[in-house]
C-alpha cells in the first residue's frame, strides 16, 4: 500500500472518534433539534451530527493534509495521499435525537475505492463506552478483546438484525421481506444503527444483518470490522433498487444469503 501503515491509520481514527464521542455525548444532555432532512421527512439531522463532523474532518486533515474525506452531513476532500476517510458522525440520528443509546461514530480509511479498499475502522458507542477496532489481515476487537462471530446455528434460531429505508416505497418492500423471514429465525432486531448493528454480529450478539439502504459512511468501519470477526459481507441490489448489506458468519453466509433472496431483499 505504498508505505500506509494501517496501525497508523487506526491510532488517529480512534483518538478522533472517541473525542467525537466525547462532544456528542456531553451534547446530548442538552436539547437535541432537528437541523434540517435529507432523503424523506423522516430522515433527519442535528446540529450535533454538524458539529461532530466539523471535528473529525479538522482532526484528520490537520494530522493528514493531504489525505481525502467523505463525510455523511457533506463534508469532503479529495486524496492526493491515496487515502481517504470515510465519517459517520452520528449513525444512528434518529436514536440519538429521541435519547434511546444506540448510536456511533464511525470512521474507516480506505486506499482505493469500494468496501474490500477499506484498511482501517473504528466504531464508537457512544452510549456504552465501547470501541471496536479493526484493520485488514490484523483481526476485529473490542477494547482488547479478539472478536469472532458466534458458530452457526439452525437457521431457526438465529438472530437477525435489519433496518428499514426513510423512503416510503421502499419501506413497504421491506416490510413485505421482513414479514416473510420472521417464520424461519429465532426473531429480528431492528436497533437504528448498521455501524453497530455489523458490530453486533462481529462480537456474537447477532447471527445475520440484512439492510437494503446503506451508503458508503454505514458500512465501512462496520463492515471491515464483521468481516475481520470471520463474516461474509455482501453488498447487492435491493428490492427498492437500492444497495443491499447480506451479513453473516462464512460457515452460514450460503443458507442466510439464500433465505433473505427468497423472502424478498433482494432483486433476482
Amino acid at each position: 500500500m505504498g508505505g500506509i501503515d494501517p496501525e497508523e491509520l487506526l491510532d488517529l481514527a480512534r483518538d478522533v472518534a472517541l473525542e467525537a464521542a466525547a462532544l456528542v455525548a456531553a451534547r446530548r444532555r442538552a436539547p437535541v433539534e432537528v437541523a434540517a432532512t435529507k432523503s424523506s421527512d423522516v430522515d433527519v439531522v442535528t446540529e450535533v451530527d454538524r458539529a461532530a463532523e466539523e471535528l473529525i474532518a479538522a482532526r484528520l486533515l490537520a494530522a493528514r493534509p493531504e489525505d481525502g474525506l467523505v463525510g455523511e452531513e457533506g463534508a469532503g476532500s479529495g486524496s492526493s495521499s491515496g487515502v481517504t476517510w470515510v465519517v459517520d458522525p452520528i449513525d444512528g440520528t434518529v436514536n440519538y435525537l429521541y435519547d434511546i443509546p444506540q448510536y456511533a461514530v464511525s470512521i474507516a480509511a480506505r486506499v482505493g475505492d469500494g468496501a474490500d479498499a477499506v484498511v482501517a475502522g473504528v466504531v464508537v458507542d457512544v452510549a456504552k463506552g465501547e470501541c471496536f477496532t479493526a484493520t485488514r489481515g490484523g483481526g476485529a476487537w473490542l477494547g482488547d478483546r479478539l472478536l469472532r462471530v458466534r458458530d452457526v446455528a439452525p437457521m431457526g434460531q438465529r438472530l437477525v438484525a435489519t433496518g428499514f429505508n426513510y423512503e416510503r416505497h421502499v419501506r413497504v418492500l421491506q416490510g413485505r421481506a421482513v414479514a416473510a423471514l420472521l417464520p424461519h429465525v429465532r426473531d429480528v432486531r431492528r436497533l437504528g444503527s448498521a455501524a453497530l448493528d455489523l458490530c453486533g454480529l462481529a462480537a456474537g450478539r447477532l447471527d445475520a444483518y440484512v439492510e437494503e439502504g446503506l451508503a458508503e459512511w454505514d458500512l465501512a468501519a462496520g463492515g471491515l470490522i464483521a468481516r475481520e470477526a470471520g463474516a461474509r459481507v455482501e453488498v447487492g441490489t435491493g428490492a427498492g433498487g437500492k444497495t443491499c448489506v447480506v451479513a453473516a458468519p462464512e460457515g452460514g453466509f450460503a443458507e442466510f444469503g439464500t433465505l433473505v433472496r427468497e423472502c424478498g431483499f433482494l432483486r433476482e
